[in-house]
């Protein structure tokens, strides 16, 4: 972890092991991936494009797409997607995230991971709403920028990031390059889930801009700074004043909170075996980078606010977030889907308050890495649990909906999906699923 006091690198320090088989410390040296903290990065070479000129954050990204164009249909209405939108997630895109490739996999190339063809083990990136509509995070819309840096400069996108963000911040030990670079490999931590090592020690994601960053905490501090620095008029590394602005306040890459009228940035991240989250505050130049090789989120958020009490930010809640409950049972349902279901009743019925049971996304996400797995039973049990829970979310049928028709269970689907339109009857997703329904 890494602190940030008077825009300034307090202090940075290492725990625990940066691999427990090897029993290799961490050390503030060691790499870690920082998963959708990568958006945060990205989003600083986008607009440095627009800085030059090559880029506009508001015409048709079509205009700049050469080697892959977006295929609109029906249900964008006749509205076009914009860089900006792919940068808030207000594209109305779908693929949230991504689950990484076991080294020594076959990788998809990024128009591959765009149309969800082999090898790629995600869906096509399509529109599931009109653009502009509302907010729908999206990892996939975050790989189309990717896709519009290479076409606009030329160069791979490792190196563009490398030669035009990382090294003008300074964050010279960082990376975009997946695989990783054999010289960099001894600084890698190996991921853990749950306490147990990911096969082949971490996950490999041509998703570089959604979630391919390695860095740590003193690289990442760099970063917090000289945005901080860039928004009081006293860096122009990479953006100027006008754009740094312009980009907290739209959220292009970034999330904002406002306590009480103190305003902080921030994004979190999480891959397979690695956890992350950093904060900063507008004003007073405070914040705080954590990067972890395990998934417990509940321990980030702890230090985090322990990091916010004691250096007194202003406004800055202290309560840290309840402990995922997805990732509790996770172990569990992956050894035996209905053990797992039983813990969870469990843990509702017996430490309800430590746990978070009031957020649909925590199943949903669990189910979704079932069916990435291709476990569409277990999936199925897990979107059954969620509408069970919450029994009046359309997205919980939408999800089993999507579930049974992998399995070809086309009259089930239809019947989630009618009750998506139910639920609510202006859902395009479910409108256009039933249609393709109709042709099975």
């Amino acid at each position: 972890m890494a602190v940030i006091k008077d825009y300034k690198v307090e202090w940075v320090k290492a725990y625990g092991l940066a691999d427990a088989g090897e029993k290799r410390p961490a050390t503030t040296e060691t790499l870690f991936q920082a998963a959708s903290i990568s958006k945060s990065i990205n989003s600083l070479g986008i607009l440095k494009l627009v800085k030059e000129g090559k880029l506009t954050l508001n015409e048709d990204i079509n205009n700049y797409l050469k080697t892959w164009k977006f295929p609109y249909d029906s249900i964008s209405k006749g509205k076009k997607i914009t860089i900006a939108n792919l940068l808030s997630h207000t594209a109305g895109l779908s693929t949230g995230g991504f689950g990484g490739y076991p080294k020594g996999a076959d990788l998809p190339t990024t128009i591959q991971t765009l149309d969800g063809l082999k090898p790629a083990n995600s869906n096509a990136v399509r529109s599931i709403f009109e653009p502009g509509l509302k907010f729908q995070y999206s990892g996939g819309g975050t790989t189309i920028s990717q896709l519009i840096l290479e076409n606009t400069t030329g160069e791979k996108y490792e190196d563009y990031m490398l030669k035009n963000v990382l090294i003008p911040l300074g964050m010279t030990n960082s990376f975009f390059n997946q695989p990783a670079p054999k010289d960099k490999e001894y600084l890698l931590a190996t991921g853990y889930t749950n306490g147990i090592e990911v096969k082949g020690k971490y996950h490999i994601y041509p998703e570089k801009a959604a979630a391919g960053l390695w860095t740590n905490p003193t690289d990442l501090s760099k970063y917090v700074i000289d945005t901080q620095l860039s928004l009081s008029g006293k860096s122009n590394k990479v953006l100027s004043k006008e754009i740094s602005e312009k980009r907290l306040e739209n959220q292009l890459g970034v999330f904002i909170n406002n306590f009480n009228g103190a305003r902080y940035f921030r994004h979190s991240g999480g891959n397979e075996g690695f956890v992350c989250h950093y904060v900063g505050s507008f004003e007073d130049g405070n914040g705080v980078v954590v990067m972890t090789n395990g998934r417990n989120i509940k321990l980030v958020e702890e230090i985090v606010c322990s990091i916010a009490y004691l250096n007194n930010w202003k406004n800055y809640p202290l309560q840290a977030q309840k402990e995922s409950i997805a990732l509790t049972i996770r172990k569990e349902c992956k050894k035996n889907i209905d053990k797992g279901i039983a813990l969870y009743y469990k843990l509702k019925k017996e430490k309800s308050s430590d746990y978070n049971f009031s957020n649909e996304n925590e199943l949903n996400e669990l189910g979704y890495e079932l069916l990435r797995d291709q476990e569409i039973d277990a999936a199925l049990k897990i979107f059954s649990l969620n509408i069970n829970e919450f029994p009046k979310s359309a997205n919980a049928y939408d999800s089993r909906g999507e579930a049974f028709f992998n399995k070809k269970e086309y009259q089930l689907s239809r019947n989630d999906y009618s009750k998506v339109l139910e639920l609510d009857p202006a859902n395009q997703n479910a409108k256009q699923m039933l249609l393709k329904i109709d042709g099975y």
